[in-house]
């Protein structure tokens, strides 16, 4: 099975851009994934190809019609049935690994690019799209967001990267920022590879990743660390702390 993804933009030409080099690159020759970008323009209907219009009840810039975009949809739904539609948007869902990984482990994805000042919202009333976010911060367009969604799954592919473990032991996997990196020379500029690092001690070494990578979480990212010791501390049934309640 090829994962395919479709790309529904104003501006198809960014595809597949920076994927078509490198690991995403490599793969894409080697048929691991596919690339189908297609212009939204051509299911406007009127002879300007219009794709936009002024916002109800006033304000700046321009919003995309929910029925240019309908028909967009639709052509990609009718062609790919089975693979689920993204919206790539500030209002969206935060993406998160855990849904990089279950949408690398389908048939592909449909990623619909927004501009302006947003889309029509009654196009996500009317059709099965999940809206999402790469991020607090604003962007010129969906297609930056997109290229980095596909950039998440297709290195997750089979057979992308070189190692089938490649991918099980990085952050945000186990809910914890990765541990730090050292590699040669053992000296570098007076700072040395931690001790451990060189000890040979593999259960040494084990428990230093796991204290460094639960150190820097908690510094670095304490909602990380909030949300990963909420997990740990919550039980099958969804009680928590229930002895300390007691």
């Amino acid at each position: 099975m090829t994962f395919t993804a479709t790309t529904l933009s104003l501006y198809p030409e960014m595809f597949p851009g920076p994927l078509g080099v490198s690991l995403a690159g490599r793969a894409l020759a080697e048929g691991k994934w596919a690339c189908n970008p297609v212009q939204i323009r051509d299911f406007a209907t009127d002879k300007h190809r219009s794709v936009d219009d002024t916002p109800a009840g006033g304000g700046a810039g321009m919003v995309m019609r929910a029925d240019v975009l309908a028909r967009a949809v639709d052509h990609a739904l009718a062609a790919n049935p089975d693979v689920p539609v993204l919206a790539m948007t500030p209002r969206g869902t935060p993406l998160t690994q855990a849904r990089v990984r279950q949408l690398a482990a389908g048939p592909g994805v449909t990623i619909l690019c927004g501009r302006f000042e947003g889309i029509d919202e009654r196009l996500f009333e009317g059709r099965p799209i999940e809206p999402v976010s790469i991020g607090d911060y604003i962007l010129s367009g969906g297609e930056m967001g997109a290229l980095v969604l596909l950039d998440a799954c297709i290195r997750l592919l089979p057979g992308v990267m070189g190692a089938p473990d490649s991918g099980d032991d990085e952050s945000f996997e186990t809910g914890l920022l990765e541990y730090p990196h050292y590699t040669r020379p053992a000296e570098w500029e007076g700072r040395t590879i931690p001790e451990v690092l060189r000890s040979g001690d593999h259960a040494r070494i084990l428990a230093w990743r796991k204290a460094s990578a639960e150190t820097d979480t908690r510094l670095r990212r304490p909602d990380l660390w909030e949300r990963h010791e909420g997990a740990r501390v919550k039980s099958p049934s969804g009680a928590q702390r229930q002895k300390k309640e007691r």
